[in-house]
């Protein structure tokens, strides 16, 4: 929640932008852990803006962001890029309903189609410097700053590290395709007619299996849903090989959102409760990698 304060800064910022044919009006709107994002209306016309700068610790860089929305956009599955400058990104409003897990686990076909669209469809319209976003790198950066910033989590570090290093092998050989990597209920939109996917601040270069097991580990797919997911992505029956590499990208899917959070305790000046969420995740996580570890 932004104090009087706060929002009178944010509302100075946005007033400020040479973008506005008419008097506006700014709503905030709710839900995001990484950025601000606001909903302004200009006349008739409604847009997003979103503020968040670089975060060197989470490695989001706003231009990788950027060039991302808008090859996004170019396959038509995300909002078009209004206008942008450093630390400000204004995107077309989606009149849409925003996905629960539930909504998720209803609409898994639709969701595949999507996919494959970030997948193999992004690739050709990237321009510019392109990313890659490797978990297993993410997460060593990540272990090294909690370390560095005397977290309360660093006594837990080198079994972490441990485990992420099981999960590496496990998950080899890789398969490269370009991926959202941040695949939350409230990153896909319906707007009735087809489904949309917002915040491209963690995309790159990246396994498929990381999208798929992230999308079945923020959204609680069953046994039975993860299958049907692998076999109608990859278009044939899984094997023992698959669901190894599958499990184990899950698993480090966990991992690095634990650790994100873990780091957004000390970092993030947003409303949110960043500690209850590291040990949801961390949960999660221990739990997943038990599984594998059995195996």
């Amino acid at each position: 929640m932004n104090t009087t304060s706060d929002f009178k800064g944010i509302e100075k910022e946005i007033l400020s932008l040479p973008i506005w044919k008419n008097k506006i009006e700014i709503s905030n709107l709710d839900g995001g852990i990484t950025n601000q994002n606001f909903l302004v209306k200009d006349g008739g016309t409604k847009v997003v803006v979103r503020l968040g700068k670089d975060i060197l610790e989470h490695h989001v860089l706003r231009s990788n962001e950027l060039i991302s929305s808008k090859a996004a956009y170019d396959v038509g599955i995300s909002p078009k890029v209004i206008y942008h400058k450093e630390g400000v990104l204004v995107l077309e409003y989606i009149k849409s309903k925003t996905f629960s897990p539930v909504d998720v686990r209803n609409n898994i076909d639709k969701i595949i189609f999507l996919l494959k669209k970030v997948h193999y469809e992004i690739p050709k319209k990237i321009f510019g410097p392109a990313m890659i976003f490797w978990v297993f790198h993410v997460i060593k950066n990540y272990a090294q700053f909690l370390r560095n910033n005397d977290s309360r989590h660093s006594p837990i570090l080198d079994q972490l590290l441990g485990n992420c290093s099981k999960l590496e092998n496990n998950s080899s050989p890789y398969q490269i395709v370009f991926g959202h990597n941040d695949l939350l209920p409230a990153n896909i939109l319906d707007d009735g007619s087809k489904l949309w996917l917002i915040d491209w601040e963690y995309s790159g270069f990246n396994s498929p299996l990381f999208d798929l097991g992230g999308l079945a580990s923020n959204n609680d797919f069953s046994d039975k849903e993860e299958i049907y997911l692998l076999e109608n992505y990859f278009n044939k029956k899984t094997d023992d090989q698959l669901i190894l590499k599958y499990n184990a990208m899950k698993c480090a899917s966990l991992l690095r959102e634990t650790m994100w959070s873990m780091v957004s305790e000390i970092t993030s000046k947003i409303d949110f409760d960043y500690n209850k969420y590291t040990e949801e995740n961390l949960k999660k996580f221990n739990d997943s990698f038990k599984k594998i570890d059995k195996n």
